[in-house]
């Protein structure tokens, strides 16, 4: 289990302005609760609509020793909230500026999957200005397809869609929420979830909604969804599909607490769906879940993601002052020299 740290003060950062806000704001009163219940010196920071000049203000006055990031969706998960704890040099939980990013916008993860061969659903993009020509962009891809905002989490705006009218409509919900859409072969299969901390696959979990689409309501709502700790796989396809997980984490280079979501076939198959930089820490969440069966209280999850708060930017050695720079007999700064060297 995680070592007991002396005392520190701790930022648990959740609310923001996406569409996951309620759910952020669950995460982080239970994360919250947990350090306080370990003796850390716990400051609740909940972001309004319009936080970035609040959140600077905020971290200026709060002195914290590192933040942990309870927020979910945009704003919060895909890399503004990471950039500015870096500027202001205060350690955070999750992945880097890049890789938050990176998982945030479904296309752009999908890409990296590609190019490091983790596989992941057939799939084209959609503009918001682009629905006159839909007959073409679509074409002979066939249906049923999953329509997703390519910039929200928490299956917010996802629909199925078995006609171009279907398709149509479900494209209208999702640019609610975004400018593009990712149009997704359906793939039939059973939803596996996996958990990874700092590195280590913890396991992975099955997902059975009573609806057959795991959207908002079924995650978020007690009782729309049956789990099964661990996923109900053979023992060589189980280790397969955590290694897949831990690929797919680490083409994004994602650090600290990660779930990663997959689709696993009658066949031989299994696909990555999307990347989660910071899971949901509420009661119907799937990280506790899987932490719990790997042996870890909701507390020691909590101390265990704390632990792995850092910077991802490297601190630059300041430039030499003008008195350093005396040069040498062959005319040649001695700071150069060493430079030269340690490059060679």
């Amino acid at each position: 289990m995680v070592e007991r740290q002396v005392r520190r003060r701790v930022g648990v950062v959740m609310g923001g302005s996406s569409g996951e806000r309620e759910v952020s704001l669950r995460s982080g009163a239970a994360v919250a609760e947990a350090l306080e219940a370990r003796g850390y010196d716990v400051v609740r920071i909940t972001l309004g609509d319009r936080f970035g000049a609040e959140l600077c203000a905020t971290l200026q006055r709060a002195q914290l020793d590192a933040a942990f990031l309870a927020l979910h969706g945009r704003h919060g998960e895909d890399g503004c909230v990471q950039g500015v704890l870096e500027l202001a040099q205060i350690p955070y939980t999750g992945s880097s500026v890049l890789a938050s990013a990176l998982a945030m916008d479904k296309l752009k993860a999908k890409e990296m999957f590609r190019l490091h061969n983790v596989p992941t659903p057939p799939y084209y993009t959609v503009g918001a200005q682009d629905l006159g020509e839909l007959d073409a962009i679509h074409g002979s891809f066939g249906f049923p397809v999953i329509v997703k905002p390519r910039g929200e989490g928490s299956s917010l705006g996802v629909a199925k869609a078995g006609s171009l009218e279907e398709l149509r409509s479900a494209l209208a919900v999702a640019f609610e929420f975004d400018d593009a859409a990712i149009v997704e072969r359906f793939v039939s299969g059973t939803e596996v979830n996996v958990g990874i901390l700092d590195g280590k696959v913890l396991g992975a979990i099955e997902i059975v909604p009573k609806k057959g689409l795991y959207d908002y309501e079924a995650k978020y709502t007690p009782g729309m969804t049956e789990y099964h700790m661990p996923a109900r796989l053979p023992p060589t396809r189980y280790r397969g599909v955590l290694n897949l997980a831990e690929r797919a984490a680490q083409a994004l280079g994602c650090t600290g607490a990660v779930r990663v979501d997959l689709l696993v076939t009658g066949g031989e198959n299994e696909y990555v769906l999307e990347v989660n930089t910071l899971p949901g820490m509420t009661q119907t969440s799937l990280l506790p879940k899987i932490a719990e069966a790997a042996g870890y209280e909701f507390g020691d999850l909590c101390e265990a993601i704390l632990a792995s708060a850092r910077l991802h930017q490297p601190v630059r050695r300041r430039a030499p002052a003008a008195s350093e720079l005396r040069l040498n007999d062959r005319g040649q700064s001695p700071s150069r020299l060493r430079l030269v060297k340690s490059a060679v």
